[in-house]
């Protein structure tokens, strides 16, 4: 039997709420992902050995680390937003644009013989962290995303593909949409029945409902009926076949975006457009406390959010004059004295990316706003230079494609 090279994995992503097009995962490093599954060994007084195992939700993490190249399109999928990118350049923003976003990420395997073997799909998957990097002045930028979820389902032989379908309906009652090309194979696990999942986003309302089987949608081989749908209505359908969409494959190279966006390309300005000398490596790194709610007769989540987060970034530097520190003090270059009790703590931090080191192509801002310095550290090396860090925190930023929210501080 052959082996299944990273050559040969092609992952993709699928928002759950909203109307976003699925997208592959281009300038992909690392992809990881653990399973827990989450199983309690039952015993009891007067008896030796178990008597059996309680089965919890499983945990699953999946990690993703990927190239900076400048295009949005992984922010749009993972907050489900159809509107970043293209001409409306509206800002993803920490708060609110993955509170309630889920996605799927499945990866397409195919073995050193060129047969194709399986799907590995990981769904409904939520974001608990993510992060920027570069190393140091030299690095290529990285991104890192941290998702969580509770299910891994691989599959195989007939039912080998996972497939993606979108609907627009006409409004109607029992209103039906053929499900083919290809056509479902049936789910293995659960006798006649045919799609693993039916999602309806309504437009009008902006809501996104998963529709109940029998009750919301019936299924006969190849007819989906929808019992009522408004116009404009949009079904999404997953389901798995034995060969994927006739005229599509599911990964095509990208090769007009860029490899990869390098720290030459980047400028970081702290506070009033203060641009930051000599640094040697940023870091940013965002976690989301999420809240996750289960009810009392019901094995899945039934509701998603995050009660808080924390914006923590880094910036190392070789010292050669304290403008970092004046920025962080928010005073001029002829003050003389710089006290750290008296840092600022509404500080902004804008991390700007560019095609080229001559940085007239914009292509991808961070914005932080509202931070406070919550470390500073210094070291005094034999036979090197002076070095000084900080470390500053908050809870508010931006990720835009548009340059015009990263010119005022």
């Amino acid at each position: 039997m052959s082996l299944i090279h990273s050559s040969y994995y092609q992952p993709r992503i699928i928002a759950y709420n909203g109307n976003v097009t699925p997208a592959q995962l281009d300038r992909v490093q690392d992809l990881t992902a653990a399973v827990t599954l989450n199983r309690e060994k039952l015993k009891e007084v007067g008896r030796d050995g178990t008597i059996d195992w309680l089965k919890k939700i499983p945990s699953v993490r999946v990690t993703m680390r990927q190239l900076e190249y400048g295009n949005p399109a992984l922010w749009q999928q993972l907050a489900n937003s159809s509107t970043l990118g293209g001409n409306d350049l509206t800002p993803i923003n920490l708060a609110t644009s993955f509170k309630t976003s889920m996605v799927d990420i499945c990866g397409y395997k195919t073995d050193d013989d060129g047969t194709f073997v399986g799907t590995v799909w990981y769904p409904k998957l939520r974001v608990a962290g993510w992060g920027l990097n570069i190393g140091d002045p030299q690095a290529m930028i990285e991104r890192t995303v941290d998702l969580i979820g509770e299910d891994e389902t691989l599959l195989e032989n007939n039912n080998k593909y996972l497939i993606y379908k979108v609907f627009t309906a006409s409004g109607g009652a029992n209103e039906t949409f053929q499900v083919t090309n290809p056509n479902s194979a049936g789910d293995p696990d659960e006798s006649g029945k045919y799609l693993f999942r039916v999602v309806r986003y309504r437009p009008s309302t902006g809501v996104t409902t998963e529709l109940v089987y029998t009750t919301d949608y019936t299924f006969a081989p190849n007819t989906l009926t929808v019992i009522l749908t408004v116009a404009g209505d949009i079904i999404k359908v997953y389901y798995s076949a034995n060969a994927y969409i006739g005229g599509q494959t599911t990964f095509t190279n990208n090769d007009s975006d860029m490899g990869t966006l390098e720290a030459k390309m980047a400028t970081i300005e702290l506070d009033t457009n203060q641009y930051c000398y000599r640094l040697q490596s940023v870091g940013v790194d965002v976690t989301y406390d999420r809240t996750d709610l289960y009810e009392i007769g019901n094995e899945n989540v039934v509701s998603r959010g995050a009660r808080d987060r924390t914006v923590r970034i880094t910036l190392g530097r070789i010292v050669d004059d304290l403008s970092m520190e004046r920025a962080l003090r928010g005073v001029g270059s002829t003050y003389g004295r710089i006290d750290a009790r008296d840092f600022l703590d509404n500080l902004t931090l804008k991390i700007k990316l560019y095609s080229s080191a001559a940085k007239t192509t914009f292509k991808l801002g961070y914005k932080f706003t509202n931070l406070t310095p919550v470390g500073v550290d210094a070291g005094t090396p034999l036979s090197d230079y002076i070095t000084r860090g900080v470390t500053l925190e908050g809870e508010e930023g931006i990720i835009s494609a548009d340059p015009d929210f990263f010119v005022q501080a």
